[in-house]
């Protein structure tokens, strides 16, 4: 008779959604805050294919339902930290962030890449047209591990080398900002609207040292 010892879950990528209650009202107020900064200026262009994507740090404006998201996004960053480990305090972390808004019409996507130097990244979806099929709102996420096809045969999640979601308006996905992903073109009438942030992490003043050996 087989006596099982241990099972861990080696070199696996988290993956965290988060709803926020009654944000009906919240993305409203995003998107007039959204079309107000649209307004003032052409945004730039990264990762973004046919889609407006707004200047510097979005978490600097003082508007009221940016901050209230901003607070969201604290929340959500802190709640991933505590999913992955016991030995760091969230409260004892000093977080940076960095957000900014995406607008995708008919047709508009995001191409494939990761946020280097931050620790974590999050989408906030504010609208998110309907579709009845395809793939139009999906975001996808690339196994970053090596020489996995020879394990799809065991047709195991932990196996796929990707997984693609469609997150609803009012929800915060978060993962690893290392993780590349990318954004299926929109094919609903409607604009995609999100707001993205990353969060990098660094020890708070005066908290002790601890070692990065989890044994």
């Amino acid at each position: 008779m087989l006596e099982p010892i241990a099972s861990e879950k080696l070199f696996y990528t988290p993956l965290l959604r988060f709803r926020l209650p009654d944000h009906e009202a919240l993305d409203e107020a995003l998107l007039a805050e959204g079309e107000r900064l649209r307004g003032d200026g052409p945004g730039v262009n990264k990762s973004n294919r046919g889609g407006w994507h707004s200047e510097g740090n979005l978490f600097d404006n003082p508007a009221d339902p940016i901050q209230t998201l901003r607070e969201a996004a604290v929340l959500s960053v802190m709640e991933a930290v505590r999913s992955v480990t016991a030995k760091v305090d969230p409260e004892r972390l000093e977080m940076k962030l960095f957000a900014w808004m995406n607008m995708n019409p008919t047709g508009g996507f995001n191409a494939p890449h990761t946020h280097p130097g931050a620790h974590w990244s999050g989408v906030y979806y504010v609208r998110q047209p309907k579709v009845e099929s395809g793939n139009s709102g999906m975001i996808e996420f690339l196994d970053p591990r090596s020489d996995l096809p020879a394990w799809r045969i065991l047709q195991s999640r932990a196996f796929r080398p990707k997984r693609k979601i469609r997150p609803e308006a009012g929800e915060i996905v978060l993962f690893p900002s290392y993780l590349v992903h990318w954004v299926y073109p929109n094919e609903a009438g409607g604009e995609r609207v999100t707001i993205a942030f990353n969060a990098t992490l660094r020890k708070g003043a005066g908290s002790e040292s601890e070692s990065e050996d989890d044994d």
